[in-house]
């Protein structure tokens, strides 16, 4: 019985080290040419149409998601939050590639952003 808890605590440790260490994964490099790139932008723009909008758009019933505020945002902080969810919000990493995943942020952070 002890070691069956032993090794399931080994177990469980293991994997939290594996999530964590994906968790740590770099979060890739905005420059300002990427950020301004229509076709990225417009990319996010579909995918928050299909995706997003849903819970973070003006349609969205209140309380379901937090109204953005991207004035306020990083490209570093909208791309982990995409990544890994935060609170009751998904991660999108297992749904969109990284490209799709940096589109979104880049829509999010440009002037074409509309919720």
């Amino acid at each position: 019985m002890r070691l069956a808890l032993i090794v399931s605590l080994l177990v469980l440790g293991m994997f939290a080290l594996a999530v964590r260490a994906a968790m740590d994964e770099p979060i890739p490099e905005f420059s300002d040419e990427l950020l301004q790139d229509a076709e990225m932008i417009a990319l996010g723009e579909q995918i928050w149409q299909e995706q997003c909008r849903a819970c973070h758009g003006r349609a969205a019933y209140p309380g379901k998601a937090p109204k953005l505020k991207p004035s306020r945002y990083t490209p570093e902080f909208v791309y982990h939050r995409v990544t890994w969810g935060f609170r009751g919000m998904p991660g999108w990493k297992d749904i969109y590639d990284e490209r799709e995943r940096m589109a979104v942020t880049i829509y999010v952070l440009s002037d074409r952003f509309s919720p």
